[in-house]
């Protein structure tokens, strides 16, 4: 078990040791697309990449996930197969979005063995992720 700062300080340390192993300008909040954000995520039991649909009203949350639906054979067929689609992922803080998400459960940020593993798949994943919205972008931003 560790404590807050323990916990705090390993999380710093996998974030900076990741951006220096991949010394690489992600898209994350710069899609260019109003309403679509991709994140990295990695806690004490999995790492995830994901495609969240917030920040924007309603409607256009919609239209949004509708044109992803539209996508999903492709998404799931050319770039990430085992990509999940959900329309209604609870937050921590309460609140639900949409989002489009791949991840591999066993893995912990706590444990420096596993950084590797994960470092290398959310390379990897969030490259593919980048790649499809790259391809799209004309599509979902109309």
């Amino acid at each position: 078990m560790f404590s807050k700062k323990e916990s705090k300080q390993l999380r710093e340390q996998f974030w900076t040791s990741f951006g220096k192993s991949f010394p690489r300008k992600w898209m994350l909040y710069r899609t260019g697309i109003s309403g679509i954000i991709l994140k990295f995520h990695f806690d004490l039991t999995k790492v995830m990449v994901s495609l969240d649909l917030e920040g924007v009203d309603d409607d256009r949350q919609q239209y949004l996930w509708e044109k992803l639906v539209s996508l999903q054979s492709i998404l799931q067929t050319e770039y990430l197969p085992d990509a999940f689609y959900h329309p209604d992922f609870p937050l921590e803080s309460g609140k639900s979005i949409q989002r489009i998400y791949v991840q591999r459960e066993g893995l912990s940020i706590h444990d420096k063995d596993s950084w590797q593993r994960a470092m290398l798949f959310l390379r990897d994943h969030m490259a593919l992720l980048e790649e499809f919205i790259l391809e799209y972008y004309e599509y979902l931003d109309s």
